[in-house]
Formats: C-alpha cells, sequence, structure tokens
C-alpha cells in the first residue's frame, strides 16, 4: 500500500508547529502542494522554508481563524495560490482550559467556528468537482470528561458529530469527513513541554495513565491524516480515529 498525495492541494489551519506542520509535511512529501495559515509570522515563515525544502508549492500566510473573514480570506487566498483545494484540514486550536467565559469563547471561535467556517469557504470547490476531503483533529478529551478542560472537550466532541453530520449530508457528492483524536502529544514548545517544566507532577501522572508508556509525536498523528487523505482510505468517512497509545482506554 502506498499513500501518495501526488497532484493534490491541501489546506492546513494551524501550519506552522505541532500537529500541523507534521501533517503539512507529510502531505508536502506524499505529492500535495500545501497551504498553511498561522497567526504568529515568523513561525510560520520558517515552516513554509521547512515545507519548500521538498519542492512543492507552499503557500503560508498569516491568519487569525477566530476571525470570520480572515478564514474566508485565507481558504481564497491558499486556492488561488495552489490552483484549487483538494483536502481541508482544521488543526487550528485556541485549547480554552477554563470553565468561564474566557474559556468558552477561545475553544469555540478557534476550534468550533474556525473548523465550520473553513469547512463552508472550501465545499463549493468539493462540489464543483464533485470531490473533497475534510478532516478535523479533534481530542480525546472529547470522547469522555474533561475536568482540567471542560470547554476544550465539549467542542472536540462537537466537532466529532458536525464531521458525522458533513459525511452523511456530502457522501453522494463523493466528499468525505473523519476526526482524528490525538492523545497527549509531545513536541518543543507545546502543552506538554510546558507542563513538563512548570508543572512536572501533572506531567508525570498524564504519562503515568498512557498504557504505552509515552507521549505520542506529531508525526503519529501525521500518518494517520495521511492515510485519510489519501485514495487507500477511499470508503472511509464520518468517523473519529483515536491516536493514543491507549490512553483514552483508561
Amino acid at each position: 500500500m502506498q499513500l501518495t498525495l501526488n497532484g493534490k492541494r491541501a489546506l492546513v489551519t494551524g501550519g506552522s508547529r505541532g500537529i500541523g506542520l507534521a501533517i503539512a509535511r507529510a502531505f508536502a512529501q506524499a505529492g500535495a502542494d500545501v497551504a498553511i495559515c498561522a497567526r504568529d509570522p515568523g513561525p510560520l515563515a520558517q515552516a513554509q522554508a521547512m515545507l519548500r525544502g521538498t519542492g512543492r508549492n507552499i503557500s503560508a500566510h498569516v491568519c487569525d481563524v477566530s476571525q470570520a473573514q480572515e478564514v474566508s480570506d485565507w481558504v481564497a487566498q491558499a486556492q488561488a495560490d495552489l490552483g484549487g483545494v483538494d483536502i481541508l484540514v482544521n488543526n487550528a486550536s485556541g485549547f480554552g482550559r477554563t470553565d468561564d467565559e474566557a474559556g468558552w469563547a477561545t475553544s469555540l471561535s478557534v476550534d468550533l467556528m474556525a473548523s465550520v467556517r473553513a469547512s463552508q469557504a472550501v465545499m463549493p470547490q468539493f462540489l464543483k468537482q464533485g470531490s473533497g476531503n475534510i478532516i478535523h483533529i479533534a481530542s480525546i478529551s472529547g470522547l469522555k470528561a474533561s475536568v482540567r478542560t471542560p470547554p476544550y472537550g465539549a467542542v472536540k466532541a462537537a466537532i466529532m458529530e458536525y464531521a458525522q453530520t458533513q459525511a452523511l449530508t456530502h457522501a453522494a457528492h463523493h466528499i468525505r469527513v473523519n476526526c482524528i483524536a490525538p492523545g497527549s502529544i509531545f513536541f518543543e514548545g507545546g502543552t506538554w513541554d510546558v507542563v513538563q517544566k512548570n508543572n512536572p507532577q501533572l506531567y508525570e501522572r498524564i504519562l503515568a495513565s498512557i498504557p504505552s508508556g509515552r507521549f505520542g509525536t506529531p508525526e503519529e498523528v501525521a500518518n494517520v491524516a495521511l492515510f485519510l487523505a489519501s485514495d487507500c482510505a477511499s470508503w472511509v468517512t464520518g468517523q473519529t480515529w483515536t491516536v493514543d497509545g491507549g490512553q483514552a482506554l483508561n
């Protein structure tokens, strides 16, 4: 089985670091042209330079996905840069932790509504060409109670349900929609890197809860995204793929 995206054009939100960057790199290495966006221009430029090393057409633009117009403008510009769109990965997360107005506003605007708006923005092209692929990056926090991060867990659960609705609505148009629910993923500068430095007790407690005995890597999530984006997953839609080393089983 060969996973290839030759001739495909992929858009990835939050593509300057972590899981988003790993997905963008995996897609480009598999032959896709890729557009990424992020809020911080510095890491975004670095990511673009690294991705261009694959030899593919790489588009990168600053975008605050919590802002509806910026999402719409980015999707339009990305399609113009790549000559169209075949794949959308909604990866950006505000990671709203606190059960208050600020925590809920962050999760709703970034994790939920940005995914809805980006999906709506690519859908006219998907319907016109009679094909398309959307992958939402959810979380195992949406599979059960999320005491430390109530808004984050609730919104990720909403994304999983939305993916099912999208999949059923658009299956006849050959548009597939799936979710990936990662467990605790470690990368330099990421959430668990910060926790390891600032709250080692929490870090060790979470590590002990993972049956596989380690945190996951962005590349392990990207490998699943590559499969779902490829024709090897042509009969897969409306599903949530858990990538967590067994963490959600505890």
